[in-house]
Protein backbone atom coordinates (compact mmCIF):
# COMPACT_ATOMS: atom_id res chain seq x y z
CA UNK A 1 0.00 0.00 0.00
CA UNK A 2 1.50 3.35 -1.07
CA UNK A 3 1.70 6.27 1.33
CA UNK A 4 0.20 9.71 0.80
CA UNK A 5 2.58 11.59 -1.43
CA UNK A 6 4.59 14.56 -0.23
CA UNK A 7 6.35 16.47 -2.99
CA UNK A 8 9.61 18.40 -2.93
CA UNK A 9 11.25 20.53 -5.60
CA UNK A 10 14.99 19.90 -5.37
CA UNK A 11 18.10 18.77 -7.21
CA UNK A 12 19.96 15.48 -6.93
CA UNK A 13 22.42 16.77 -4.34
CA UNK A 14 19.62 17.89 -2.04
CA UNK A 15 17.84 14.55 -2.45
CA UNK A 16 21.01 12.65 -1.50
CA UNK A 17 21.69 14.96 1.44
CA UNK A 18 18.09 14.65 2.63
CA UNK A 19 18.34 10.86 2.79
CA UNK A 20 21.89 10.71 4.14
CA UNK A 21 21.00 13.06 7.00
CA UNK A 22 18.38 10.56 8.17
CA UNK A 23 20.92 7.76 8.59
CA UNK A 24 23.99 9.71 9.73
CA UNK A 25 25.27 10.54 13.18
CA UNK A 26 28.50 12.11 11.92
CA UNK A 27 29.34 13.79 8.59
CA UNK A 28 32.99 14.47 7.81
CA UNK A 29 33.06 16.89 4.91
CA UNK A 30 35.27 18.77 2.47
CA UNK A 31 33.81 20.64 -0.52
CA UNK A 32 34.50 19.86 -4.16
CA UNK A 33 32.43 20.67 -7.24
CA UNK A 34 29.80 19.41 -7.97
CA UNK A 35 29.25 17.64 -4.62
CA UNK A 36 29.67 20.64 -2.34
CA UNK A 37 26.01 21.47 -1.80
CA UNK A 38 25.35 18.02 -0.27
CA UNK A 39 27.65 18.88 2.63
CA UNK A 40 26.26 22.43 2.75
CA UNK A 41 22.71 21.16 3.16
CA UNK A 42 23.74 18.76 5.92
CA UNK A 43 25.68 21.50 7.72
CA UNK A 44 22.73 23.91 7.43
CA UNK A 45 20.23 21.34 8.70
CA UNK A 46 22.46 20.39 11.62
CA UNK A 47 22.87 24.07 12.57
CA UNK A 48 19.08 24.39 12.54
CA UNK A 49 18.72 21.38 14.85
CA UNK A 50 17.10 18.98 12.39
CA UNK A 51 16.81 15.46 13.82
CA UNK A 52 17.85 12.27 12.08
CA UNK A 53 16.07 8.92 12.32
CA UNK A 54 17.62 8.35 15.74
CA UNK A 55 16.33 11.66 17.13
CA UNK A 56 19.81 13.22 17.07
CA UNK A 57 21.38 16.20 15.33
CA UNK A 58 24.16 15.18 12.96
CA UNK A 59 27.67 16.16 14.07
CA UNK A 60 29.30 17.88 11.08
CA UNK A 61 33.06 18.33 10.90
CA UNK A 62 34.86 19.99 8.00
CA UNK A 63 38.38 18.68 7.54
CA UNK A 64 41.46 20.07 5.77
CA UNK A 65 41.06 17.92 2.66
CA UNK A 66 39.15 14.96 1.26
CA UNK A 67 41.89 12.69 2.59
CA UNK A 68 41.26 14.05 6.06
CA UNK A 69 37.51 13.66 5.64
CA UNK A 70 37.92 9.99 4.71
CA UNK A 71 40.25 9.45 7.67
CA UNK A 72 37.69 11.04 9.98
CA UNK A 73 34.99 8.78 8.52
CA UNK A 74 37.17 5.74 9.19
CA UNK A 75 37.86 6.74 12.80
CA UNK A 76 34.25 7.66 13.48
CA UNK A 77 33.05 4.30 12.14
CA UNK A 78 35.52 2.47 14.36
CA UNK A 79 34.04 4.39 17.27
CA UNK A 80 30.59 3.02 16.41
CA UNK A 81 28.96 6.08 14.82
CA UNK A 82 27.12 5.89 11.49
CA UNK A 83 29.14 8.26 9.34
CA UNK A 84 28.84 9.74 5.85
CA UNK A 85 30.84 11.93 3.49
CA UNK A 86 30.27 13.61 0.12
CA UNK A 87 32.75 14.05 -2.70
CA UNK A 88 33.60 13.88 -6.40
CA UNK A 89 36.48 13.63 -8.86
CA UNK A 90 39.98 14.09 -7.38
CA UNK A 91 38.35 14.30 -3.96
CA UNK A 92 37.27 10.67 -4.25
CA UNK A 93 40.78 9.68 -5.33
CA UNK A 94 42.18 11.19 -2.13
CA UNK A 95 39.79 8.98 -0.16
CA UNK A 96 40.85 5.70 -1.78
CA UNK A 97 43.48 4.64 0.82
CA UNK A 98 40.92 4.92 3.61
CA UNK A 99 38.28 3.26 1.44
CA UNK A 100 40.41 0.12 1.30
CA UNK A 101 40.62 0.13 5.10
CA UNK A 102 36.91 0.81 5.61
CA UNK A 103 35.93 -1.98 3.21
CA UNK A 104 38.56 -4.38 4.55
CA UNK A 105 37.27 -3.86 8.07
CA UNK A 106 33.64 -4.27 6.92
CA UNK A 107 32.51 -0.94 8.31
CA UNK A 108 29.05 0.11 7.10
CA UNK A 109 28.90 3.59 5.59
CA UNK A 110 27.88 5.44 2.42
CA UNK A 111 29.98 7.85 0.38
CA UNK A 112 27.68 10.02 -1.76
CA UNK A 113 29.41 10.94 -5.02
CA UNK A 114 28.24 13.32 -7.73
CA UNK A 115 30.40 11.62 -10.36
CA UNK A 116 32.77 13.92 -12.22
CA UNK A 117 35.63 13.89 -14.68
CA UNK A 118 39.20 13.46 -13.46
CA UNK A 119 41.75 16.04 -14.62
CA UNK A 120 44.04 14.49 -17.24
CA UNK A 121 45.17 16.52 -20.26
CA UNK A 122 42.86 19.27 -18.95
CA UNK A 123 40.60 20.08 -16.04
CA UNK A 124 36.90 19.38 -16.49
CA UNK A 125 34.31 19.85 -13.75
CA UNK A 126 31.44 18.13 -15.56
CA UNK A 127 29.98 14.69 -15.10
CA UNK A 128 31.31 11.36 -16.18
CA UNK A 129 32.26 8.16 -14.33
CA UNK A 130 36.05 8.34 -14.24
CA UNK A 131 36.13 9.00 -10.51
CA UNK A 132 33.82 6.19 -9.37
CA UNK A 133 35.44 3.76 -11.79
CA UNK A 134 38.77 4.54 -10.14
CA UNK A 135 37.32 3.33 -6.83
CA UNK A 136 35.63 0.15 -8.00
CA UNK A 137 38.49 -2.06 -6.78
CA UNK A 138 38.38 -0.75 -3.19
CA UNK A 139 35.71 -3.18 -1.99
CA UNK A 140 32.92 -0.61 -1.80
CA UNK A 141 29.58 -1.65 -3.27
CA UNK A 142 28.43 0.83 -5.92
CA UNK A 143 24.85 1.97 -6.48
CA UNK A 144 23.95 4.27 -9.40
CA UNK A 145 21.00 6.56 -10.02
CA UNK A 146 19.90 8.31 -13.20
CA UNK A 147 17.38 10.91 -12.01
CA UNK A 148 16.58 13.09 -9.00
CA UNK A 149 13.67 10.81 -8.03
CA UNK A 150 15.94 7.77 -8.20
CA UNK A 151 18.42 9.50 -5.90
CA UNK A 152 15.65 10.10 -3.35
CA UNK A 153 14.44 6.50 -3.57
CA UNK A 154 17.69 4.58 -3.84
CA UNK A 155 20.06 6.55 -1.59
CA UNK A 156 18.10 5.09 1.31
CA UNK A 157 18.61 1.61 -0.13
CA UNK A 158 22.38 2.18 0.05
CA UNK A 159 22.18 3.21 3.73
CA UNK A 160 19.88 0.35 4.67
CA UNK A 161 21.89 -2.24 2.76
CA UNK A 162 25.24 -1.17 4.20
CA UNK A 163 23.97 -1.60 7.77
CA UNK A 164 22.66 -5.09 7.07
CA UNK A 165 25.51 -6.31 4.84
CA UNK A 166 28.47 -4.56 6.55
CA UNK A 167 29.74 -3.71 3.06
CA UNK A 168 30.33 0.05 2.58
CA UNK A 169 28.66 1.77 -0.40
CA UNK A 170 29.46 4.45 -2.94
CA UNK A 171 26.12 5.95 -3.93
CA UNK A 172 26.65 7.92 -7.14
CA UNK A 173 24.84 9.95 -9.77
CA UNK A 174 26.06 12.15 -12.59
CA UNK A 175 27.64 15.44 -11.65
CA UNK A 176 25.59 18.48 -12.76
CA UNK A 177 23.42 16.32 -15.04
CA UNK A 178 21.65 14.92 -11.95
CA UNK A 179 23.33 16.66 -9.01
CA UNK A 180 22.11 20.08 -10.14
CA UNK A 181 19.00 19.15 -12.10
CA UNK A 182 15.91 20.52 -10.33
CA UNK A 183 12.82 18.33 -10.41
CA UNK A 184 9.56 18.06 -8.52
CA UNK A 185 9.80 14.66 -6.85
CA UNK A 186 8.13 12.60 -4.15
CA UNK A 187 10.02 12.95 -0.86
CA UNK A 188 10.69 10.25 1.71
CA UNK A 189 10.68 11.07 5.42
CA UNK A 190 12.25 9.63 8.58
CA UNK A 191 9.17 7.60 9.45
CA UNK A 192 9.12 5.98 5.98
CA UNK A 193 12.57 4.45 6.27
CA UNK A 194 13.14 4.08 10.03
CA UNK A 195 11.08 0.90 10.14
CA UNK A 196 13.34 -0.74 7.53
CA UNK A 197 16.58 -0.52 9.54
CA UNK A 198 17.95 -3.90 10.60
CA UNK A 199 18.16 -3.14 14.33
CA UNK A 200 20.08 -6.34 15.09
CA UNK A 201 22.78 -5.50 12.53
CA UNK A 202 22.92 -1.92 13.84
CA UNK A 203 23.35 -3.13 17.42
CA UNK A 204 26.13 -5.47 16.31
CA UNK A 205 27.90 -2.59 14.55
CA UNK A 206 27.79 -0.52 17.73
CA UNK A 207 28.98 -3.48 19.80
CA UNK A 208 32.07 -3.78 17.58
CA UNK A 209 33.08 -0.17 18.35
CA UNK A 210 36.50 0.40 19.86
CA UNK A 211 36.10 0.57 23.60
CA UNK A 212 38.77 0.55 26.33
CA UNK A 213 36.48 -1.73 28.35
CA UNK A 214 36.65 -4.34 25.57
CA UNK A 215 40.14 -4.02 24.04
CA UNK A 216 40.84 -5.53 20.62
CA UNK A 217 43.72 -5.29 18.13
CA UNK A 218 42.88 -4.10 14.60
CA UNK A 219 44.88 -3.13 11.55
CA UNK A 220 47.61 -5.69 12.16
CA UNK A 221 50.48 -6.60 9.81
CA UNK A 222 50.15 -10.05 8.22
CA UNK A 223 52.37 -12.26 6.13
CA UNK A 224 51.20 -13.73 2.80
CA UNK A 225 50.24 -17.10 4.28
CA UNK A 226 47.49 -15.42 6.30
CA UNK A 227 46.77 -12.19 4.43
CA UNK A 228 44.85 -13.61 1.49
CA UNK A 229 43.05 -16.17 3.59
CA UNK A 230 41.55 -13.24 5.46
CA UNK A 231 40.87 -11.34 2.21
CA UNK A 232 39.01 -14.31 0.76
CA UNK A 233 36.99 -14.70 3.95
CA UNK A 234 35.08 -11.52 3.05
CA UNK A 235 33.57 -13.14 -0.06
CA UNK A 236 30.41 -14.27 1.69
CA UNK A 237 29.60 -10.67 2.67
CA UNK A 238 29.81 -9.52 -0.95
CA UNK A 239 27.87 -12.50 -2.24
CA UNK A 240 25.00 -11.49 0.03
CA UNK A 241 24.86 -7.87 -1.17
CA UNK A 242 22.71 -8.27 -4.33
CA UNK A 243 19.93 -10.07 -2.43
CA UNK A 244 20.04 -7.49 0.37
CA UNK A 245 19.87 -4.56 -2.06
CA UNK A 246 17.03 -6.24 -3.95
CA UNK A 247 15.17 -6.80 -0.69
CA UNK A 248 15.40 -3.11 0.25
CA UNK A 249 14.48 -2.01 -3.27
CA UNK A 250 11.32 -4.06 -2.91
CA UNK A 251 10.61 -2.50 0.49
CA UNK A 252 11.04 1.02 -0.89
CA UNK A 253 8.78 0.07 -3.80
CA UNK A 254 6.05 -0.86 -1.34
CA UNK A 255 6.30 2.65 0.13
CA UNK A 256 6.56 4.62 -3.10
CA UNK A 257 4.79 2.45 -5.66
CA UNK A 258 7.86 2.75 -7.94
CA UNK A 259 9.52 -0.52 -8.89
CA UNK A 260 13.30 -0.83 -8.88
CA UNK A 261 15.62 -3.71 -9.61
CA UNK A 262 19.37 -4.22 -9.64
CA UNK A 263 19.01 -3.86 -13.42
CA UNK A 264 15.87 -2.24 -14.84
CA UNK A 265 14.69 -3.03 -18.36
CA UNK A 266 12.70 -0.52 -20.39
CA UNK A 267 11.47 -1.07 -23.92
CA UNK A 268 9.92 -3.60 -26.26
CA UNK A 269 9.38 -7.10 -24.85
CA UNK A 270 10.84 -8.53 -28.07
CA UNK A 271 13.66 -6.00 -28.45
CA UNK A 272 16.45 -6.99 -30.82
CA UNK A 273 18.66 -3.95 -30.17
CA UNK A 274 19.44 -3.09 -26.55
CA UNK A 275 21.71 -0.54 -24.91
CA UNK A 276 23.25 -1.01 -21.46
CA UNK A 277 23.97 2.13 -19.46
CA UNK A 278 23.91 3.75 -16.04
CA UNK A 279 23.40 7.29 -14.90
CA UNK A 280 21.57 10.22 -16.46
CA UNK A 281 21.80 8.86 -20.01
CA UNK A 282 19.10 6.35 -19.12
CA UNK A 283 16.49 9.12 -18.86
CA UNK A 284 17.22 10.40 -22.37
CA UNK A 285 17.38 6.83 -23.67
CA UNK A 286 13.84 6.12 -22.46
CA UNK A 287 12.52 9.01 -24.54
CA UNK A 288 14.42 7.75 -27.58
CA UNK A 289 13.02 4.25 -27.02
CA UNK A 290 9.44 5.57 -26.88
CA UNK A 291 10.08 7.45 -30.13
CA UNK A 292 11.52 4.42 -31.91
CA UNK A 293 8.94 1.93 -30.63
CA UNK A 294 6.21 4.22 -31.96
CA UNK A 295 7.87 3.78 -35.37
CA UNK A 296 7.74 0.00 -34.99
CA UNK A 297 11.36 -0.61 -34.00
CA UNK A 298 12.32 -3.30 -31.49
CA UNK A 299 14.63 -1.54 -29.05
CA UNK A 300 15.24 -1.46 -25.31
CA UNK A 301 17.46 -0.32 -22.45
CA UNK A 302 18.93 -1.99 -19.38
CA UNK A 303 19.65 0.57 -16.65
CA UNK A 304 22.34 -0.52 -14.21
CA UNK A 305 21.74 0.34 -10.56
CA UNK A 306 23.89 -2.07 -8.52
CA UNK A 307 27.21 -1.89 -10.37
CA UNK A 308 29.31 -3.54 -7.65
CA UNK A 309 28.97 -6.35 -6.76
CA UNK A 310 27.91 -7.04 -10.38
CA UNK A 311 25.30 -9.81 -10.35
CA UNK A 312 25.50 -11.70 -13.65
CA UNK A 313 22.35 -13.64 -12.74
CA UNK A 314 20.26 -10.50 -12.32
CA UNK A 315 21.80 -8.84 -15.37
CA UNK A 316 21.08 -11.74 -17.72
CA UNK A 317 17.53 -11.96 -16.40
CA UNK A 318 16.99 -8.30 -17.32
CA UNK A 319 18.17 -8.56 -20.94
CA UNK A 320 15.44 -9.75 -23.33
CA UNK A 321 16.10 -13.21 -24.77
CA UNK A 322 15.31 -11.74 -28.20
CA UNK A 323 18.30 -9.35 -28.08
CA UNK A 324 20.58 -9.75 -31.11
CA UNK A 325 22.79 -6.69 -30.75
CA UNK A 326 23.89 -4.82 -27.62
CA UNK A 327 25.64 -1.47 -27.26
CA UNK A 328 27.30 -0.70 -23.93
CA UNK A 329 27.49 2.98 -22.96
CA UNK A 330 30.40 3.59 -20.66
CA UNK A 331 31.14 7.08 -19.45
CA UNK A 332 34.83 6.75 -18.73
CA UNK A 333 38.12 6.16 -20.51
CA UNK A 334 40.78 3.61 -19.56
CA UNK A 335 43.69 3.99 -22.00
CA UNK A 336 45.34 0.69 -22.87
CA UNK A 337 42.44 -1.49 -21.71
CA UNK A 338 40.67 -3.96 -23.99
CA UNK A 339 37.45 -2.11 -23.25
CA UNK A 340 35.81 0.15 -20.73
CA UNK A 341 34.62 -1.33 -17.39
CA UNK A 342 30.89 -1.76 -17.96
CA UNK A 343 31.50 -3.15 -21.44
CA UNK A 344 33.91 -5.77 -20.09
CA UNK A 345 31.43 -6.74 -17.37
CA UNK A 346 28.66 -7.19 -19.95
CA UNK A 347 30.90 -9.15 -22.29
CA UNK A 348 31.94 -11.44 -19.43
CA UNK A 349 28.30 -12.16 -18.55
CA UNK A 350 27.59 -13.38 -22.09
CA UNK A 351 30.82 -15.34 -22.49
CA UNK A 352 29.95 -18.95 -23.27
CA UNK A 353 26.21 -18.23 -23.40
CA UNK A 354 24.26 -19.96 -26.16
CA UNK A 355 22.95 -17.61 -28.87
CA UNK A 356 24.70 -14.67 -27.23
CA UNK A 357 24.03 -11.29 -28.85
CA UNK A 358 26.70 -9.32 -30.64
CA UNK A 359 28.17 -6.87 -28.13
CA UNK A 360 29.38 -3.59 -29.57
CA UNK A 361 31.45 -1.30 -27.41
CA UNK A 362 30.18 2.27 -27.18
CA UNK A 363 32.42 4.17 -24.83
CA UNK A 364 31.37 7.69 -24.02
CA UNK A 365 28.16 7.29 -26.08
CA UNK A 366 29.94 6.85 -29.38
CA UNK A 367 30.07 3.43 -31.03
CA UNK A 368 33.45 2.18 -32.03
CA UNK A 369 33.72 0.02 -35.12
CA UNK A 370 34.92 -3.55 -34.47
CA UNK A 371 38.30 -2.57 -35.96
CA UNK A 372 38.44 0.24 -33.37
CA UNK A 373 37.90 2.98 -35.98
CA UNK A 374 36.31 5.70 -33.93
CA UNK A 375 33.62 7.77 -35.56
CA UNK A 376 32.48 11.32 -34.77
CA UNK A 377 31.84 12.31 -31.19
CA UNK A 378 28.35 12.68 -29.80
CA UNK A 379 26.88 13.54 -26.42
CA UNK A 380 24.85 11.38 -24.08
CA UNK A 381 22.04 13.75 -23.44
CA UNK A 382 20.36 14.39 -26.82
CA UNK A 383 17.57 12.16 -28.05
CA UNK A 384 19.09 12.18 -31.54
CA UNK A 385 22.28 10.71 -30.13
CA UNK A 386 20.37 7.86 -28.47
CA UNK A 387 18.53 7.24 -31.75
CA UNK A 388 21.89 7.10 -33.51
CA UNK A 389 23.16 4.52 -31.04
CA UNK A 390 20.29 2.18 -31.91
CA UNK A 391 20.73 2.75 -35.65
CA UNK A 392 24.48 2.18 -35.49
CA UNK A 393 23.91 -1.03 -33.55
CA UNK A 394 21.46 -2.19 -36.23
CA UNK A 395 24.18 -1.80 -38.87
CA UNK A 396 26.48 -4.30 -37.15
CA UNK A 397 26.37 -7.76 -38.77
CA UNK A 398 25.17 -10.64 -36.65
CA UNK A 399 28.16 -12.78 -37.60
CA UNK A 400 31.81 -12.13 -38.10
CA UNK A 401 32.11 -9.39 -35.48
CA UNK A 402 35.10 -9.98 -33.18
CA UNK A 403 34.01 -10.38 -29.57
CA UNK A 404 37.28 -9.04 -28.20
CA UNK A 405 37.15 -5.51 -29.56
Amino acid sequence: MTKQKKFLTCDGNQAAAHISYMFSEVAAIYPITPSSTMAEYVDEWAAAGRKNIFGETVMVQEMQSEGGAAGAVHGSLQAGALTTTYTASQGLLLMIPNMYKIAGELLPCVFHVSARTLASHALCIFGDHQDVMSARQTGFAMLAEGSVQEVMDLAGVAHLATIKSRVPFVNFFDGFRTSHEIQKIEALENEDLAQLIDQKALAEFRARALNPERPVARGMAENPDHFFQHRESSNTYYEAVPAIVEEYMNEVSKITGRKYGLFDYYGAEDAERVIIAMGSVTEAAREAIDHLIAKGEKVGLVSVHLYRPFSAKHFLAAVPKTAKRIAVLDRTKEPGANGEPLYLDVKDCFYGQEDAPVIAVDDRAELEHPQRIQKKKATYESKQNDDSVFHKVSSFPLTGVPQDV
